[in-house]
């Protein structure tokens, strides 16, 4: 594992320690990290604070996005898909999508290139928060 997908399981765990749904993203530019973020639903009572859109925030305004790489623990949704294409970001490396798929086809019929790196440890703080609190999971993801 990378230290950028590393640094995204960081805020992840973070997001878990303050009462939040542990989902953790890190924007990269020039092999550096520019912003962190991570789901924040729960602690600031706001429903789109999901860790991407958290992330990009905290990155603040940097003009072009198309020479970044959003890394994330978990697929992104259409709500945070709808901000990597907007934002012209072309790549995006997510922990995994087997818990949740998210929004790759969408990305990926708007030309961003997805991996999915299928990480056991991101899978396992999202199977164990969703068997804890499916009601919140629930609400996250619209259901």
């Amino acid at each position: 594992m990378d230290s950028f997908m590393a640094a995204a399981i960081a805020e992840a765990r973070q997001g878990l320690s303050e009462g939040g749904i542990p989902i953790g993203s890190v924007l990269v530019k020039d092999g550096k990290i520019i912003g962190r973020g991570h789901n924040k639903r729960l602690q600031d009572n706001d429903p789109v604070t999901h860790a991407e859109i958290d992330c990009l925030r905290n990155a603040g305004r940097i003009g072009k996005y198309d020479d970044t790489v959003l890394y994330s623990t978990l697929m992104p949704c259409y709500l945070c898909a709808g901000a990597v294409v907007q934002f012209g970001i072309k790549k995006v490396i997510a922990g995994e999508s087997e818990t949740f798929a998210g929004a790759r086809e969408f990305m990926e019929s708007h030309g961003v290139e997805t991996i999915d790196l299928n990480l056991d440890e991101c899978k396992q703080l999202m199977k164990d928060f969703i068997a804890q609190k499916p009601q919140l999971w629930n609400e996250d993801i619209g259901k």
